[in-house]
């Protein structure tokens, strides 16, 4: 927590977490990113499950920022500037359920601007075909359990500053991480 602001979460979904990971830590405002599990039916999903397709879950990160520094909406454009939100359950070759393009809301307001972003890139037509991001609500007390953020086993976490020189780093994690470093230069810590 800062000590003027309290800092706030996103949750989103946008293919591999690797890549959101890596992305997001770059941003000024950004104070911790863990990769994790949400919008499935299981209790404490590992990644075999969720990668079968069994869990129902998405790759997800949950993104703990200062909002005083970033607000939700740039973390938003953040957001679609790495990845393709046209594509129903797959991000290049990352094909499955688990890679779908969401956005876990944890107030009314983020559900709101969410929507309003999602709005104006389709009316930019940024994409050439529709945006498909879901947007739902995250788990609060006494919601149901597909809400429920569920952090990934140890090894998934900072992955890429771990394993840049792994090839899925190199080719895939690397130009993700690049591209937002280009479009948000005036946001890098």
């Amino acid at each position: 927590m800062n000590s003027r602001h309290d800092s706030e979460l996103a949750t989103l979904g946008g293919g591999c977490f690797w890549c959101l990971e890596a992305a997001f830590m770059q941003l000024a405002g950004v104070e911790s990113v863990v990769s994790g599990y949400a919008g499935g039916q299981m209790r404490n999903p590992d990644y075999r499950s969720v990668c079968s397709g069994d869990s129902g879950h998405a790759e997800v990160v949950q993104v703990r920022f200062d909002p005083a520094v970033i607000d939700y909406r740039t973390l938003l454009q953040a957001f679609f500037a790495i990845h393709d939100p046209t594509t129903p359950d797959r991000q290049g070759n990352d094909v499955g359920s688990q890679y779908r393009s969401v956005i876990f809301t944890h107030t009314a307001a983020q559900e709101q601007i969410a929507g309003a972003v999602i709005a104006e890139f389709t009316a930019a037509k940024t994409w050439p075909a529709p945006i498909v991001t879901a947007v739902s609500p995250a788990a609060i007390d006494g919601m149901p359990m597909s809400a429920t953020f569920w952090p990934a086993e140890d090894h998934h976490q900072n992955y890429f500053a771990r394993h840049p020189e792994q090839s899925y780093c190199q080719v895939v994690v690397a130009p993700k991480a690049a591209k937002l470093r280009k479009v948000f230069a005036g946001r890098l810590k």
